[in-house]
């Protein structure tokens, strides 16, 4: 078999494209000044305007440990608020906790610690308490016309509930005590940090947590009926449905995210207030997809869902990083098959680039192709980088706009939660 000597080759043509994509960021490329929350320069116009007209915009980060990309979401997100009238944030925390955010920020009831108490674990920083005075601030001034916060998950249990079960059995069955809190006090450990985390620190107790639950509710059965037992068995449930639809207790991350989905379009719906939803990369992805070494549509994130609701009102950022330290563990450059790393070769410490403008055709193949971009999670393992990823079958399918910085420094826990996984 013969070939022309100037056929091109598949590596020709995979070099011309990566040239080509390369030549297309550095001069699409719009530089951010500053990922500092309180920064008030121009520098995001330009995505701010592409974003203004959306319904929903999803801002979603590639990990949850870093002041920079926390910092960057919340700008956009503030800039959404004060110049094109977003009154809503969705966050990835449940009902009740979004209740206790929501009436800080309208009635300023307590204090952002103690209403980050009972948040998921992520939440529980310095931004984001920075993040709840701002918006407190924004709607005193601006007492007709508020931000609302609304958690996207169903009600779940808090350390409080344990408390109520543990009450309740301390005065109607002692005896059960003992048995009760053998069962309870290893899995409350999960609000703090969550159980699939536990096992990959090597510091999980042994006995799935769902099994403990199971044998908690167990534990009230056959005693007489009254308030305080329906009242208990109640918490002892949402105990229960807590560990089962954890992490650890479906046995991976790949879940259906309608519920959530539904949520943000009923607010939308009986409120007609344009929504921020902040989230990771994985879930707020127009697209199904991959996480890991799963298959690219195997995840049903509510991004997904909101894109097959409002279309193309539902905008998506992805807020990624190329390498830095995350407080827990130094995350090191990306590898060559990452978007990252591409968005690694434009010059600028901070960037932001819209996938929808013009491009020659194979930029615009790229665009439509399948793409991985880095995610990290709690059980990141910088070992492991190359399994740290989500892979979308469709890069701008999944993202309108990329916000790319060069290096992070971690995100500023509370003080209770800084040495916490």
């Amino acid at each position: 078999m013969s070939t022309t000597a100037d056929a091109p080759t598949r590596t020709d043509e995979a070099t011309g494209t990566a040239a080509a994509v390369r030549d297309w960021l550095r001069a699409n490329a719009r530089p951010v000044s500053d990922t500092d929350a309180d920064y008030l320069g121009a520098d995001l116009d330009p995505l701010i305007d592409r974003l203004a007209a959306a319904t929903v915009v999803g801002l979603g980060e590639s990990t949850r440990f870093s002041q920079q990309t926390a910092g960057v979401r919340t700008r956009v997100f503030r800039t959404l608020v004060e110049r094109h009238g977003f009154r809503a944030l969705a966050i990835q925390d449940s009902a009740r906790s979004g209740e206790r955010w929501d009436d800080y920020v309208r009635t300023g009831a307590g204090d952002p610690q103690s209403v980050l108490a009972g948040a998921w674990r992520p939440w529980r920083s310095a931004e984001t308490v920075a993040s709840l005075e701002w918006i407190r601030g924004f709607n005193q001034r601006h007492p007709d016309d508020r931000v609302r916060i609304f958690g996207v998950r169903p009600p779940q249990a808090e350390p409080s509930d344990y408390d109520v079960v543990l009450d309740y059995i301390r005065h109607a069955a002692p005896r059960r005590l003992t048995a009760l809190e053998s069962h309870l006090t290893p899995i409350r450990t999960a609000h703090q940090v969550d159980e699939h985390v536990q096992r990959h620190q090597g510091t999980h107790p042994g006995r799935p947590f769902v099994d403990e639950a199971r044998d908690a509710l167990a534990l009230l059965d056959g005693l007489p009926e009254s308030p305080e037992r329906s009242a208990a068995l109640s918490h002892a449930r949402l105990i229960l449905s807590f560990h089962e639809n954890s992490v650890a207790g479906q046995g991976g991350f790949a879940r259906d995210e309608r519920p959530s989905a539904d949520r943000v379009i009923e607010w939308q719906r009986t409120t007609g207030a344009r929504i921020v939803y902040w989230d990771g990369i994985a879930h707020v992805s127009g697209l199904a997809l991959g996480v890991g070494q799963s298959e690219a549509d195997a995840f049903l994130g509510t991004g997904s869902h909101l894109r097959d609701h409002f279309g193309p009102d539902y905008v998506s950022v992805a807020i990624g990083f190329h390498h830095g330290d995350l407080g827990t563990t130094v995350a090191p450059d990306p590898g060559p098959d990452l978007i990252d790393a591409t968005l690694g070769s434009v010059d600028l410490p901070a960037f932001s680039v819209d996938l929808h403008t013009q491009a020659p055709d194979s930029v615009v193949r790229w665009r439509l192709a399948s793409a991985k971009l880095r995610a990290i999670s709690g059980i990141y393992d910088p070992a492991k980088d190359a399994y740290a990823h989500v892979i979308v079958g469709s890069l701008i399918g999944a993202y309108d706009m990329l916000i790319h910085i060069r290096q992070t420094t971690p995100l500023r826990w509370l003080p209770e939660f800084a040495t916490a996984g």
